[in-house]
């Protein structure tokens, strides 16, 4: 029916979303909190959160240009029935550093062409505000920067108040940092360079400024002698500003069930439960820890709400396409190829072990990220990690969801590709035998023959943790089954149990996988022994346990027991 809100997939215009009659989760309760901190607010969150339409909304809301349609546009929601003092009381700047393209050589010049565009755009607005000479020159004026000079100067003698909004502040560095190094990057953000030269126009100009991006590391600095920046990122009160809460993804579902527009007999309990392992589990503020709501990336749930509503059903991957760009940014950040300081060893453990103990730093100059906290503060804010603990006086970050573990995964497979070019065609026929024919062997001999050619590298990592790692990249690449890392069961952790996904497929085989390892310098043939019979009877025990029989939904369930000495496999047998 057409009175039905549609989806906004994709939509950060926060007045199209509401003039046009999309959903819109409503985060205006946060603007009373916002006014109630320092004046200059920094605010860093992982991509596909929503920034951009938090941002469009607080334009909206406080635009002076707006304020006689304050009714129209937020009437519906929270602050419409508690609005503010401040609420359509500036002249509102809003500036998208995403927008500046262009090579590395041609940057200065972009970012001053796009300056100088939204300045205009800014005048035709507010030009009643302005004596008309002042205006006639300000068109004149030929640079950005002029253009920001005279407008800033202008409004602070005529005490215009006016607003600042920024978003992705840090894109275009970011670009530089990774392709041209942090000489070239220093010139930009230190001293003179024209990056530094337009935040420090800021200062004292405007009266509120708000700006948003992905890194810290822009951050420390563009604002080094700044002095007037808050950084909220890691506020308690802000945890769920953005992303969803669980509540408000019931809601959501609620509505577009009640609507129509999902199956009449979906069980929305259940849909939250299959997205929360995907999507689910971000945590951004220690305090938050005692309660059990975590956020959901918004954008997973829109694009898992939006793959029910047309096809009836949640996706076949749960893994939403336009993360691999996040992926590659990620990966272009931190230069995996060319950077020195662990890097990789901090990844291949996070990868392995899914956690890490670790101070997490505010914000830090470029030249610090060789540190092994810094770079591991750098994934907590790319949302590659989230605090899951508290160990002593430092978090304990652990990745977030399946979404996130698949990145780490990528990771490892491209650094396993380089030494054994592992056939994925080989290994989607392998899954498919393995999940309807009941024919495992071949498929892990042949993962078992690459881990030993991968693993005989000066540079590997000898150790159980890395052949699991190994493991657990390549088992999820299978669709047919949903692999289970450390899956509790009788008292004990499995090392995988490969849980049969019936919704899209319908595998009649089901596997609990144990890896046991022993070092070539520890190796006998009883030991070997000992191991084997305690793995027989560890995994006789996990199969029993009572939730087992829900878990392999009515497939036959294999128990297969891989024993390493060093990095090849001695013995490898189906337990009966």
């Amino acid at each position: 029916m057409s009175s039905v809100k549609k989806l906004p997939y994709g939509v950060s215009d926060f007045e199209y979303v509401m003039r046009e009659n999309y959903y819109y989760v409503d985060k205006t309760m946060y603007i009373p909190l916002i006014e109630e901190q320092p004046n200059a607010l920094m605010f860093i969150r992982p991509r596909r959160f929503g920034k951009s339409l938090l941002l469009s909304m607080l334009k909206t809301y406080y635009d002076k240009a707006k304020k006689e349609e304050f009714e129209e546009i937020f009437g519906s929601l929270w602050i419409g029935m508690h609005p503010t003092p401040l609420m359509g009381k500036y002249e509102v700047m809003c500036l998208d550093f995403s927008r500046v393209g262009g090579t590395i050589d041609e940057l200065p010049k972009m970012f001053d062409q796009y300056l100088a565009m939204q300045l205009d755009d800014f005048m035709e607005k507010y030009q009643a505000d302005y004596p008309a000479h002042l205006v006639e020159r300000f068109f004149r004026l030929g640079t950005g920067t002029e253009k920001l000079t005279m407008i800033t100067t202008t409004a602070a003698r005529l005490r215009i108040p006016m607003y600042l909004i920024i978003d992705e502040y840090d894109n275009f560095t970011n670009v530089v940092l990774s392709e041209k190094g942090e000489e070239v990057y220093h010139q930009m953000t230190h001293a003179e360079g024209f990056y530094r030269d337009v935040f420090k126009m800021f200062k004292g100009t405007f009266e509120r400024i708000f700006f948003t991006g992905v890194s810290p590391v822009t951050l420390d600095d563009l604002t080094s002698g700044f002095n007037i920046g808050w950084n909220i990122t890691t506020l308690f009160y802000f945890d769920k500003m953005l992303g969803f809460s669980t509540e408000e993804v019931r809601e959501m579902f609620t509505y577009y069930k009640q609507a129509g527009s999902l199956p009449a007999d979906c069980d929305i309990e259940g849909m939250i439960e299959e997205m929360r392992p995907w999507y689910d589990n971000y945590c951004f503020a220690e305090e938050c820890l005692t309660d059990n709501n975590r956020v959901f990336n918004s954008d997973m749930v829109l694009f898992y709400l939006r793959n029910y509503m047309m096809y009836k059903s949640s996706p076949k991957i749960m893994l939403d396409p336009n993360t691999k760009t996040d992926y590659k940014k990620l990966k272009q950040l931190i230069q995996l190829d060319r950077l020195d300081g662990n890097r990789k060893g901090i990844l291949r453990q996070i990868a392995e072990k899914g956690e890490i103990v670790s101070e997490l730093v505010p914000s830090f100059p470029a030249y610090q990220l060789i540190r092994p906290s810094m770079f591991v503060s750098l994934l907590f804010y790319y949302g590659m990690l989230t605090i899951k603990g508290v160990r002593g006086a430092r978090p304990i970050l652990a990745i977030p969801n399946n979404n996130v573990r698949m990145q780490y995964y990528n990771f490892l497979m491209e650094e396993y590709d380089k030494r054994c070019g592992i056939e994925t065609m080989q290994l989607q026929d392998g899954f498919d035998s393995m999940a309807f024919d009941g024919e495992w062997r071949d498929i892990l001999q042949y993962m078992c023959d690459c881990y030993r050619q991968q693993s005989s590298v000066s540079d590997a990592i000898e150790g159980e943790r890395n052949i699991q790692g190994f493991f657990m990249a390549y088992l999820s690449l299978c669709n047919y089954y949903i692999t289970a890392p450390e899956l509790e069961l009788a008292h004990g952790y499995c090392d995988f149990f490969l849980l049969p996904n019936m919704k899209h497929y319908q595998p009649c085989h089901s596997y609990i996988l144990e890896l046991k390892y022993l070092p070539k310098s520890d190796y006998t043939e009883e030991k070997a022994r000992v191991q084997w019979d305690d793995a027989v009877e560890q995994i006789h025990r996990y199969a029993a346990a009572p939730r087992v029989e829900a878990l392999r939904q009515g497939t036959r369930l294999h128990k297969i027991i891989i024993q390493f000495c060093g990095w090849d496999m001695v013995r490898m047998e189906e337990v009966e």
